[in-house]
């Protein structure tokens, strides 16, 4: 039978654990409400621009670089509109910095793994782009063995989504679609559902044409747009602030994911723990009572021998 000593320090282990996980939920509680909020508010907006942009290019019709003054591959939205034949595609993979989050990061690994063998299985080559510690951390074991490479890495995003941080991310991308390097550019990330749930997707950023062909066209009559000062302005000016939000609601999106996964995770850690515990409690009194009838039978024992 176990040494009552070993029980008890077991029981302290656990305990303090439970400690650990109990107070992790109650932050991730806390900063999940938020990350809600903020995911419930940008939605609309998010969802207005995306219709605004798909009126915009449907009325812009063809699209030429003559008279384009480009400064960088985010402003040479032609190029950005081209669908070509696929030949490489790059993976801009959202995860997370920390752990503890349940199947979060593993989830999301897993949908990007079977995505490169997928492409693998037609001839694609894949690049990566991964936001969050979590991901390089899996992805990169990995990349020999898929045969695939991580061209960008991102970690402060992960942390705290801000649209600084999303434009510089679509900046490099937009950079290696324009140059040729990457045909397409698909994003594998989470929807935030609600506190209990959340779902893995993945859809293509870039070429923006198919992304706007993806939408559900608006309902109503075809809009009448008149573009001033010149459509090369308006949607030099357009294309930047749709991708960059279009990435922003993505982040917001899973870090909210990730927060409402990590308090599940830490719930059920704190019941596990209290479970054990008292489990635990339960055999270390059975054992303490054996001790303890042990030592009176000895004594019993021990009295009845010098009596007889």
């Amino acid at each position: 039978m176990a040494n009552l000593k070993d029980i008890k320090n077991r029981i302290q282990s656990v305990q303090s654990t439970q400690k650990i996980t109990k107070a992790m939920k109650m932050v991730a509680a806390a900063k999940v409400k938020k990350a809600e909020n903020t995911v419930k508010l940008s939605r609309p907006f998010t969802a207005e621009l995306v219709s605004m942009f798909k009126k915009l290019l449907d009325s812009a019709g063809n699209c030429s670089v003559q008279g384009l003054k480009i400064k960088s591959a985010i402003d040479n939205y032609p190029e950005l509109l081209q669908v070509r034949d696929t030949k490489n595609v790059g993976l801009l993979v959202i995860t997370s910095n920390k752990g503890l989050a349940g199947a979060y990061n593993a989830n999301i690994i897993r949908k990007t793994i079977q995505t490169i063998k997928d492409y693998n299985s037609q001839g694609i080559n894949t690049t990566l782009f991964i936001v969050g510690q979590k991901g390089l951390s899996a992805l990169k074991r990995k990349c020999k063995e898929l045969n695939c490479e991580i061209a960008k890495t991102y970690f402060e995003p992960a942390n705290s989504p801000t649209p600084e941080g999303a434009a510089l991310i679509i900046e490099d991308i937009a950079e290696y679609f324009v140059s040729k390097k990457i045909d397409k550019i698909e994003v594998i990330t989470t929807r935030f559902k609600n506190m209990m749930s959340y779902f893995v997707e993945n859809w293509d950023i870039l070429p923006l044409k198919n992304f706007a062909d993806s939408i559900e066209p608006v309902k109503g009559p075809d809009p009448l747009m008149e573009f001033v000062p010149s459509m090369h302005s308006i949607l030099q000016k357009v294309v930047p602030m749709y991708m960059t939000n279009i990435l922003y609601q993505s982040l917001l999106e899973a870090q909210a994911s990730e927060l409402a996964s990590r308090m599940t995770a830490m719930s059920a850690a704190t019941s596990n723990a209290e479970k054990m515990i008292s489990e635990l409690s339960v055999v270390y009194n059975k054992t303490r009572q054996f001790a303890i009838t042990q030592e009176i039978i000895e004594v019993v024992s021990g009295a009845n021998a010098q009596l007889g």
